[in-house]
């Protein structure tokens, strides 16, 4: 019989959360594993590959708002919810008995949900003694700045987690420059790889080719980029932009960007032959998401990156600073206003693609990898 794995998962702000666990999913179970993925952020529309899907009740936040949890519908989440969160997972892993729990982001992060995940690796080791418990993490992560919770979070690592698996390079962006590593934590990180979502074979795209393509991931967050595009793309006439827009963001958002978009620019929702759309750009303007950066690194266009920094949040920019840092991005800051962007945007088209990138992409592999030796280990 193979070896049974549970991963927990809650996507809060866009999806990217989701998606690498998706992808660290679909990965181990091509491989032979008996895969559960249960979710508790708000439902993508996706099916499994090879795995199981759970959904639990869902919960999401509203911009960077993530101490306040809430529904589908925009109230707040009520205990009776989070409790039937919490005894979901528990049951899941006393029905499941895995050798493998797989925390995503916990406890690095998603502190207040920190009760159902330690009432699943409760359950999960009650029903398993010998259960291996993994925390899932990806390369950059936003460290609290209350001293008493990184101890919180350390002594969680120290006493309750077998391994940290770092979905990312160390070469090109090590944890040590988002996180505080202490030896205890550092003895425990295994790096995978970025978990890069392989590219198709080149299709046919419906869409201008050799457009500046403007993306933003799939939260409203991106909107400030959105309108300032917009806004230098007036100052650019003799360039074409295609914007695609996440659903994240609202109908009457999505509309006024529309109107608002001039002539050169073309407005239209978010594709899934984005990656077919970004190897023909001449120039990607984006966020710097997880995803987006695999996708822009893969991609090997000319890229500008305004990373998302609003609550104090640091992931972005750290990332985008690093593919700055190897020559394969431009990093601009949005409150320079359309002028500064216009500017940008012509010096970056004149530049032209980026040299090759030196970047670990094999994580889907080295997460097979590292979770097969660490249950012969085990063993």
């Amino acid at each position: 019989m193979s070896a049974r794995i549970l991963i927990a998962v809650t996507h809060l702000l866009g999806i990217g959360h989701l998606v690498r666990a998706r992808q660290l999913a679909r990965a181990l179970a091509g491989t032979g594993y008996e895969v559960t993925l249960a979710s508790g952020g708000m439902p993508d529309g996706k099916a499994a590959a090879g795995y199981r899907f759970a959904q639990l009740p869902s919960v999401r936040t509203e911009g960077t708002d993530f101490r306040n949890l809430l529904d589908e519908n925009g109230h707040t989440a009520t205990p009776e919810r989070l409790a039937a969160r919490r005894e979901q997972l528990a049951t899941l892993a006393q029905e499941l008995s895995p050798d493998i729990v797989v925390t995503e982001h916990f406890p690095f992060g998603r502190r207040q949900l920190a009760g159902e995940f330690l009432a699943l690796i409760e359950a999960a080791r009650m029903a398993n003694p010998r259960a291996l418990v993994l925390s899932s993490i990806r390369d950059v992560l936003v460290a609290p700045q209350r001293p008493e919770r990184l101890a919180e979070a350390a002594e969680r690592i120290s006493t309750l987690f077998d391994a940290v698996l770092v979905h990312g390079d160390p070469l090109v962006l090590p944890l040590k420059a988002s996180w505080p590593v202490t030896p205890e934590i550092a003895g425990k990180l295994v790096y995978t790889g970025y978990l890069a979502e392989r590219p198709a074979l080149p299709v046919a795209v419906s869409g201008p080719s050799g457009a500046i393509l403007v993306s933003g991931g799939s939260s409203a967050a991106a909107l400030p980029l959105f309108e300032t595009v917009l806004a230098a793309a007036q100052l650019l006439p003799q360039h074409s932009f295609h914007l695609l827009i996440g659903r994240g963001v609202a109908e009457t958002d999505f509309a006024r960007l529309r109107q608002s978009a001039p002539a050169n620019a073309q407005v239209e929702r978010a594709r899934p032959d984005f990656p077919a759309l970004l190897a023909s750009c001449a120039l990607s303007i984006s966020q710097a998401g997880y995803n987006t950066a695999l996708d822009l690194v893969q991609a090997g266009r000319p890229a500008l990156l305004v990373p998302f920094d609003a609550g104090n949040e640091t992931e972005q920019a750290l990332r985008a600073a690093a593919l700055a840092q190897a020559g394969l991005a431009r990093v601009v800051n949005l409150a320079e206003g359309q002028q500064a962007l216009a500017a940008a945007i012509e010096t970056a088209l004149a530049r032209g693609a980026p040299p090759a990138a030196r970047v670990d992409l094999d994580g889907a592999a080295g997460s097979v990898a590292a979770v097969t030796r660490l249950l012969a280990n085990r063993a």
